[in-house]
């Protein structure tokens, strides 16, 4: 009867472990998913991603004004321009157009370059999302007789 009794004890003991340790299992996934999808988020909306040009020839980025970029809000882009290897492209041509593919509309604003800044930076003014969703940013630049498109992807 006591090593009955014993097994009874353990299996009651294990019981109550894995109760309690599976409900802390539970809370500790949810937590890191949570934790990731933040970090994920946190990284789109620094605006520190370089895309290269469809013919390699720039690399861009950009420094949004408003951080992170908010709905129906008139807002400024800083934007970067290296040549492939690294160099400032300076005084280049630079439109930009938008919009969202899946809805077939472009950007509710015509944002243009109305400044260059010196080192490869250009300010472009007059963006601005009306919608959350996806959103898809065209850069064309037009530098030391080269042109080249950049194709942003935004998820907002």
């Amino acid at each position: 009867m006591t090593n009955n009794f014993r097994i009874a004890s353990v299996c009651l003991c294990c019981r109550v472990f894995f109760r309690y340790t599976t409900g802390f299992v539970f809370v500790f996934v949810v937590a890191l998913l949570a934790a990731s999808m933040a970090e994920e988020n946190q990284a789109e909306s620094t605006d520190s991603r370089v895309w290269i040009s469809q013919s390699g020839l720039f690399q861009v980025s950009y420094k949004s004004q408003q951080q992170p970029i908010t709905i129906n809000r008139m807002h400024n882009w800083v934007l970067h321009v290296e040549t492939a290897d690294g160099q400032p492209v300076a005084n280049a041509d630079i439109t930009l157009l938008g919009g969202m593919p899946e809805h077939n509309h472009g950007l509710p604003s015509s944002p243009r370059m109305t400044q260059y800044l010196g080192n490869g930076e250009y300010l472009i003014e007059g963006i601005r999302f009306h919608m959350n969703g996806s959103w898809e940013i065209t850069i064309t630049i037009s530098a030391g007789g080269h042109r080249d498109t950049v194709v942003i992807l935004l998820e907002l």
